[in-house]
């Protein structure tokens, strides 16, 4: 797929019970992406941050589930999920490179989450946390 040319998915499906997200798309690769990877890579400000050094490790995230998924336009997704956050706009290229490099940024939250000495786990983490030990504006 060129830079010049999104790509666009050819079918949605949620999958609830395995907490899923498979996205096909036109060049034929098919993602099967788990809710908590696109909770904790959620493209909102309230988790990136408003610019490098700002992101917020997201925590306890284990158990999310994605309650709606809402078109916005014709180029994204806005999932609404179990613990309330709902301000990821996610672009069909958005997913693509999620699906594209889903391994590695997995292999890098948990080596983040280690560091941090926070779960995966709801019960064993507070919510949110500054990544990389910046504080993120927020009291």
């Amino acid at each position: 797929m060129t830079m010049s040319q999104d790509p666009s998915p050819t079918e949605i499906t949620l999958h609830a019970a395995s907490r899923v997200l498979e996205v096909a798309f036109d060049d034929g690769r098919v993602f099967k992406l788990p809710f908590e990877f696109l909770r904790v890579y959620s493209p909102s400000a309230e988790v990136r941050g408003h610019g490098p050094g700002q992101e917020t490790l997201q925590v306890g995230k284990r158990d999310v589930t994605i309650l709606e998924l809402e078109p916005v336009g014709h180029y994204a997704v806005r999932p609404t999920f179990s613990d309330g956050h709902d301000s990821g706009i996610y672009s069909w290229r958005y997913l693509y490179e999620l699906g594209v490099d889903q391994e590695r940024l997995w292999a890098e939250y948990l080596e983040q989450l280690e560091a941090a000495g926070a779960s995966r786990d709801p019960a064993a983490s507070p919510t949110s946390m500054p990544a990389a030990g910046r504080a993120c504006g927020k009291p």
